[in-house]
């Protein structure tokens, strides 16, 4: 959207101003409406993994702005002169469980024939317009959750090369990236919540740059406290990594500093694009600790500090 003119409407409260997660605008008083859409190609041949998979990802933009989907329009490109259209329909039906498992309804969408496979959703959500979530609400002294591990990126193109077998990806990895993020912001929701993000294509370090930048402020990140999927790190190790690890490098070199001695193989980490990956929940320092019981109580297996917003020029400092 870069040199577009953001849309001069007074009841356009979350335009692309922000870079924020979707657009929110005021219907009246009390109803704000949510839209967002995203799609992706596989990260994993079983179409109904992929199905759920992207759904998730889709429905997560809702969530991070603090509110409730409502609708959902399928987005399919499809090689029908290539694949069989049973994988299609198991692709379309990992979509249909997820939306119903969210509460929304699934009304249509429109397909295409490409020669890629590619799913996703427009999703249409609400919220009260006075109680929206961005990604530019952080303040200093908030203290930073992530509900997600990190390192899908490399564990997909390790499958595909023949490094790691599809079974470790779909015993430790898959359930959480099609779990719904419902359960970690309707907790969030509960306390003090400043801003919010879900981490996706830019990787850690490039959406905690976002938090930053909105915030005006520096943020830490404690690189120990980074919660990683089992094997991402010894992918890298073996020479594994994905095309957005450099283009995201260079999204934060400038903003980025590294004070932990790192291996390069573990500051890959930081660059490694996700897919439907967790929330970024920023709430006051004080909170932290209640939140974190908070989650883990409501049934998430990941939930951890992994930094603050400090006061200084806006970047992300490594520690």
């Amino acid at each position: 959207m870069q040199g577009l003119k953001q849309p001069d409407d007074p009841n356009l409260l979350v335009g692309f101003e922000t870079s924020d997660d979707a657009a929110v605008y005021r219907l009246t008083d009390e109803i704000a409406m949510i839209n967002t859409v995203d799609f992706i190609t596989p990260p994993v041949d079983d179409p109904y993994w992929f199905g759920q998979i992207s759904a998730a990802n889709s429905i997560s933009d809702i969530y991070s702005m603090g509110g409730r989907p409502l609708t959902a329009l399928n987005v399919v490109m499809f090689p029908s002169k290539h694949l069989d259209m049973g994988f299609l329909k198991e692709i379309l039906k990992g979509g249909y469980d997820k939306v119903v498992e969210a509460g929304a309804c699934l009304v249509g969408g429109h397909t295409v024939d490409d020669e890629e496979p590619k799913y996703g959703l427009s999703v249409s959500g609400i919220l009260h317009p006075n109680r929206i979530i961005t990604n530019a609400g952080g303040k200093p002294g908030d203290a930073l959750i992530l509900t997600k591990p990190l390192g899908s990126g490399v564990l997909f193109n390790a499958v595909r090369s023949g490094k790691l077998p599809f079974k470790h990806l779909e015993r430790d990895t898959l359930p959480s990236l099609a779990a719904l993020n419902n359960t970690a912001i309707e907790t969030a929701l509960q306390f003090d919540l400043h801003a919010a993000t879900d981490i996706t294509g830019f990787g850690i370090a490039g959406h905690t740059l976002e938090v930053a930048l909105g915030s005006g402020s520096q943020v830490i990140l404690h690189f120990d406290n980074l919660p990683f999927y089992n094997d991402a790190l010894r992918m890298y190790q073996q020479g594994e990594t994905t095309g957005s690890n450099k283009p995201n490098q260079k999204l934060v070199e400038k903003q980025l500093q590294i004070k932990k001695s790192l291996t390069q193989h573990q500051e890959q980490l930081l660059y490694d694009p996700q897919t439907s990956g967790g929330l970024l929940l920023a709430v006051p320092g004080f909170q932290a600790d209640a939140l974190i019981a908070a989650l883990t109580d409501a049934g998430l297996k990941t939930a951890v500090q992994v930094g603050e917003v400090v006061e200084g020029p806006y970047g992300i400092i490594v520690v």
